[in-house]
């Protein structure tokens, strides 16, 4: 493969966007197809990745790296291993189902709107290729400013109040974790902002952290990702942006944003500060099992059903941070292929639910019922996805709670129980749902005239479906890939431990 595919793929969508900057505004068709082909270019770009990666190394593939501002130690250095490998994929899988799924809807400012979803592209590709703090950081703020405008300009209602909230949330914590980079810089000898270099010299023993510092420096982290997650209690911004935000921007927010903070944790946090993970984990597994419970708890009381799927990802995501809070190879395996499934099946019910609201512009649970006979297409499809977020066996979701359960009981077997707790209240919330709008009489005579899904929504709609079941029952070829890198992640984590008590 060539040596700067990453590069390629990163910077390909933001070469979409620049065109498409001085491109007219009258030629709304090219400008979907425009955008439309960059992104399935991109999508092609990165799947031979999948086939070429090496499961056999667990270290970083596909690595490029250049001086970048040599007088301060910044490198343009990007490279993929088993855990971000997924991530990138993920992004360019849902990019064009993204834009697909706004054919039709977006019908306002459309130049302006495409070039933000590839804009978006390029920064969340960049945050989980990205090896040097420098560049990590200058990726993260990039991705905030597109989401910000695609809230802002084609949200509903209340989407300038859902886009600041939005906006400052993450900005608070970005300030955090700059200042944490900064300081760890300034700690290696103000030499190099090289995540691997600076890991280099954490097990070297040339750098040293003490407890202090570790403690301030994993909070500040920590902060910035358990926001972008978001964990309990700093969920607060996310119903409002998901419920605000176009159908387009929900399935990118969903399946690849709130990742971001997950994969921060992983990447960043257990390597580098071993012994505040070990001091924080208690606290931060009760914080997540409060957030699988109030988030399932509150998504069952709803009656806007894009705010019921919103709640659900906050007791979702709490299941990913148990996982990797459990330290153990079970839950961490778990947690990373459960960040994949919550981005394919959270995102395919935002589709759904977008669908939905195209045809009877209302969101709420009581307007439907009865609607598996005018739609039967969407109604099976629905009911596919919705088991998959359940996490019923052969289907996605359930490998990735399985292993996040059993690893989590390895680890406290009492978080373990009430977690558990978890998934029987997330099937109480999706089967209500479901029986409530498919299932019934119709309560609503506009619901009898309703058209089933066409051609370009079925298109929309059928690689997650096909990613649901391959994922479900043939999770190896999966894991494979990612079990080299989640050993290595635990190997520094026990290592950097080590070293410190010395």
């Amino acid at each position: 493969m060539p040596h700067s595919i990453l590069t390629l793929i990163t910077f390909l969508p933001a070469g979409g966007a620049a065109l498409l900057l001085f491109w007219p505004r009258t030629g709304a068709s090219a400008i979907r197809n425009i955008a439309m082909g960059v992104s399935l270019l991109t999508l092609l770009l990165s799947l031979p990745l999948f086939p070429a990666f090496d499961t056999s190394n667990p270290g970083m593939q596909f690595e490029q790296s250049a001086a970048w501002i040599p007088s301060l130690g910044i490198r343009y250095h990007v490279g993929i291993d088993g855990i971000s490998l997924f991530l990138v994929l993920l992004t360019t899988v849902l990019t064009p189902v993204a834009i697909l799924s706004s054919w039709k809807s977006i019908q306002t400012k459309v130049r302006e709107y495409h070039l933000f979803m590839l804009l978006l592209e390029t920064g969340m590709i960049g945050v989980f290729v990205a090896l040097d703090f420098f560049l990590f950081y200058v990726f993260w703020e990039v991705m905030l400013v597109p989401m910000y405008f695609l809230i802002g300009v084609w949200g509903g209602q209340r989407r300038i109040y859902a886009a600041v909230k939005f906006f400052l949330y993450t900005m608070v914590g970005s300030v955090l974790m700059l200042l944490a980079i900064i300081a760890l810089y300034l700690l290696n000898g103000a030499t190099t902002f090289d995540f691997p270099a600076i890991l280099e010299s954490l097990h070297q023993g040339n750098l040293i952290l003490s407890p202090g510092q570790q403690h301030w420096l994993f909070l500040a982290f920590f902060f910035a990702f358990a926001i972008k997650v978001p964990l309990f209690p700093l969920h607060t911004w996310l119903p409002d942006a998901h419920v605000e935000a176009p159908t387009a921007g929900s399935v990118v927010l969903a399946g690849v944003l709130l990742k971001m903070g997950t994969y921060g944790i992983v990447r960043f946090c257990l390597p580098l500060f071993p012994e505040a993970t070990r001091e924080f984990t208690p606290f931060i597994s009760l914080l997540a099992v409060v957030g699988i419970i109030y988030g399932a708890l509150v998504a069952m009381v709803q009656t806007d059903i894009k705010k019921l799927v919103a709640y659900s990802s906050v007791s979702h995501l709490g299941f990913v941070v148990l996982g990797i809070f459990a330290l153990n190879e079970q839950g961490l395996h778990g947690a990373m292929y459960q960040m994949l499934n919550h981005g394919i099946s959270t995102g395919a019910l935002f589709l759904l639910v977008g669908m939905l609201y195209d045809r009877r512009h209302t969101r709420l649970i009581d307007e439907f019922g009865g609607l598996a006979d005018p739609l039967p297409v969407f109604s099976a499809i629905f009911m596919i996805v919705a088991l998959s977020s359940i996490g019923l066996p052969m289907l996605n979701g359930f490998v990735g709670e399985f292993l996040i359960l059993l690893g989590a009981f390895d680890a406290d077997r009492t978080y373990a129980v009430i977690a558990a707790s978890g998934v029987i209240l997330s099937a109480v919330y999706m089967l209500w749902v479901y029986q409530r709008v498919v299932f019934g009489q119709v309560t609503n005579p506009r619901n009898r005239r309703l058209l089933d899904l066409d051609f370009r929504e079925k298109l929309v709609l059928l690689p997650l479906v096909v990613l649901i079941f391959w994922m479900g029952i043939y999770s190896e070829s999966f894991l494979r890939k990612m079990d080299g890198s989640v050993s290595q992640v635990l190997q520094h984590f026990r290592s950097s431990a080590v070293v410190m008590k010395h």
